[in-house]
């Protein structure tokens, strides 16, 4: 069995990359997403930006976390949801 370290050092703040169809409700949900696992993501913590024809958004959120276990939580939770597209 090997020892796998991560490359990145927690706490730290992570930015995650969310894209899914424009909609009104985009940026909100989101957010209500990462609350669950990061209770301290604001607002101010997402910017978003419509594709050229407008038909996408992707969004960048700017997480504070605590550990892989917490940052691995985020993105299954954010994968899961129906709005969202893709995540990296």
């Amino acid at each position: 069995m090997t020892d796998q370290t991560s490359l990145i050092e927690f706490p730290c703040q992570f930015p995650i990359k969310v894209m899914g169809d424009s909609h009104p409700e985009f940026e909100k949900n989101i957010l209500e997403t990462v609350r669950k696992h990061a209770p301290d993501t604001e607002p101010h913590h997402i910017t978003t930006r419509q594709s050229s024809k407008g038909n996408y958004t992707g969004a960048t959120v700017k997480v504070n976390v605590d550990s892989k276990e917490q940052l691995d939580k985020i993105y299954r939770a954010l994968t899961d949801h129906e709005m969202v597209k893709v995540v990296y």
